[in-house]
């Protein structure tokens, strides 16, 4: 593996676990707009490897735990910061929140604060490209607690007989709040699950980053061959409770121990070899990360608050 690419991807994941520690820093210090906040820390293999496989005219659409789809997808933390404080200068202008960033410049289409919402959103955007005639691939980020949802069935089940070009990449961390996936359904094989649709799916370990590049690197180039979805199980662990008011006491402790000692970062450390990334690259990794991340802090601490006057701008109704 190309020794840019390995350090890019770690970068990737770290960029993305102290974005999200740092957001939890500044919730509890009082200062985000909304104490309605989803962390992705465990997860960050499956955004960083998916998104490093896209192109830049590719779609994604993402959830309400998303803020590591919009990093790796290259969002600017600044303007992403600004918009958790609820300020003028956020994405949305303070009025999305942590569930409802996007940035279509950079081929976001959106966070979504509601289970499996999306999911016609990206078959939507896929029919677009296809029509259009665009090599534009769409990516569609969405938990197992989606799974279920009928319009996840809808819209694979669309993408599928139209043979649309978007990648249904479901990012399962076992538990949909405090369901156990095991309980949820009686087939947890997503290779399985594709079948029944005629497409093409994969199981792959979300917390190995390199191993998720790959499964999405042939689904996406399948994709934009006119081949039609795939299905991808990434199957991860969230290492923190649902949101900030859940404390997870349903998750055994040893289950918790067993898969913090999963960690995506140690995984890809170990796996590569201290030759591609060294102590010292870490460390100075660390470091532009906390530059940046006070940087943005700092830019949504001196942006001026959504004015209370501008309630009824940018809306349809």
């Amino acid at each position: 593996m190309e020794l840019d690419l390995t350090k890019s991807l770690y970068h990737s994941m770290l960029l993305i676990r102290r974005s999200e520690e740092r957001i939890l820093e500044e919730m509890m210090k009082g200062n985000l707009a909304s104490t309605m906040c989803h962390v992705s820390i465990g997860q960050e293999a499956v955004a960083a490897g998916v998104c490093s496989a896209m192109q830049p005219q590719d779609y994604l659409t993402s959830t309400h735990r998303g803020h590591g789809h919009f990093i790796a997808r290259g969002g600017g933390l600044s303007r992403m910061m600004a918009e958790l404080f609820g300020k003028e200068t956020g994405y949305c202008k303070g009025r999305g929140g942590s569930m409802h960033i996007t940035d279509v410049s950079i081929g976001h289409l959106g966070a979504n604060g509601i289970v499996g919402g999306h999911l016609g959103i990206a078959t939507g955007a896929a029919l677009w490209t296809s029509l259009n005639k665009s090599d534009a691939v769409t990516v569609c980020f969405f938990g197992e607690g989606a799974v279920n949802e009928g319009i996840t069935h809808e819209s694979i089940n669309m993408a599928a007989l139209w043979k649309l070009p978007v990648i249904f990449v479901v990012e399962n961390n076992h538990y949909a709040m405090s369901l156990a996936w095991e309980r949820s359904t009686p087939q947890l094989s997503f290779t399985e699950r594709a079948r029944a649709y005629g497409i093409p799916g994969v199981d792959v370990d979300g917390q190995d980053v390199l191993a998720v590049r790959e499964v999405a690197l042939e689904a996406i180039e399948r994709a934009r061959r006119g081949e039609g979805p795939t299905l991808i199980g990434a199957h991860t662990y969230r290492f923190l409770g649902h949101s900030r008011a859940d404390p997870s006491k349903y998750r055994p402790a040893e289950e918790e121990e067993r898969e913090r000692a999963r960690d995506p970062l140690t995984i890809m450390r170990a796996k590569v070899g201290a030759e591609m990334i060294s102590d010292q690259d870490v460390e100075a990794y660390e470091q532009q990360v906390k530059e940046v991340l006070d940087a943005a802090v700092k830019f949504a601490e001196d942006s001026p608050l959504a004015q209370p006057s501008t309630l009824f701008e940018d809306i349809y109704a």
